[in-house]
């Protein structure tokens, strides 16, 4: 008789295991449908910070254009890569850095980043109650770029004696690395439908984004003015060996800024398990 009811009462707690596993089942699916894709297309501009223009953003602003794929972790965390192209120039008489050098540039930057993505309240694609949010990021980036002046390329000329080995120059590398920063606002625009405005800035790895960077390696007035390698060096024809051509203490930077529109896929049938407060 004991050994029954002790048997019953062992089995009891059982009942509940059915309705545990559908909890944590529900639960566990509901975290994975707020984890969704985004593809999307990037419209804006880009210019750049450097030796021939040390401090005014916007300056010179250029087409840009590119691609991204946004991971969203949940509603505040997201991963994003992207590829972005556009262009960036600078001329040394809208500088108040040495004006007089007459040194230009205008160069394609081609970007891929992965980065890092913080909204400040949570935010969903098709929510009605969370549509927007601020958000900043940060990450790494590749880039490839080339320097250029009337379609000449300037790298190729050696403009600061690294074709001659001027004081141990090398030529220099037409790709580096970058650490982007940005913030922005994100938008839900329909059930499916995402929208970003944003601006970011890249600390680069490189000085040379613009072809400037450390001194004047030929004799001004004895400089032929044929030769593009030497005339686009120093054509104001004025300067000598060893005066400063640029500012080799820091890097260049390039920006981009403008909007995405972004379409999300749900990772997992909106019909299980929704989540009630979107």
């Amino acid at each position: 008789m004991f050994k029954g009811l002790q048997a019953e009462k062992s089995w009891t707690p059982m009942i509940w295991v059915p309705f545990l596993a559908a909890g944590l089942f529900c639960f566990y699916t509901e975290q994975i449908y707020a984890q969704t894709i985004e593809v999307g297309l990037y419209g804006g501009g880009s210019y750049y910070l450097g030796d021939l223009n040390p401090g005014k953003h916007f300056q010179n602003y250029q087409l840009a254009y590119g691609a991204l794929v946004r991971y969203n972790i949940d509603d505040r965390w997201a991963v994003k890569v992207s590829a972005y192209r556009g262009t960036v120039k600078g001329n040394s008489a809208q500088s108040k850095f040495m004006p007089e050098r007459n040194l230009a540039f205008e160069s394609p930057v081609t970007d891929i980043s992965a980065e890092a993505e913080f909204n400040f309240f949570d935010f969903y694609i098709g929510s009605r109650k969370n549509w927007i949010t601020p958000y900043i990021y940060t990450g790494f980036s590749f880039f490839l770029f080339n320097p250029k002046n009337g379609g000449v390329s300037l790298r190729d000329l050696g403009t600061e004696g690294q074709n001659v080995g001027y004081e141990g120059r090398t030529p220099y590398k037409t790709y580096s690395f970058s650490i982007p920063f940005g913030l922005g606002v994100k938008i839900s625009l329909a059930r499916r439908l995402g929208l970003t405005v944003f601006w970011e800035i890249h600390k680069t790895f490189t000085d040379y984004l613009d072809d400037v960077s450390k001194t004047y390696y030929l004799d001004g007035p004895a400089i032929n003015k044929d030769d593009p390698s030497q005339y686009l060096s120093d054509p104001t024809l004025s300067y000598t060996p060893g005066m400063q051509r640029g500012n080799s203490r820091t890097n260049d930077w390039y920006s981009f800024s403008g909007i995405t529109l972004t379409y999300k896929f749900n990772l997992l049938s909106p019909r299980r398990c929704r989540d009630l407060e979107h």
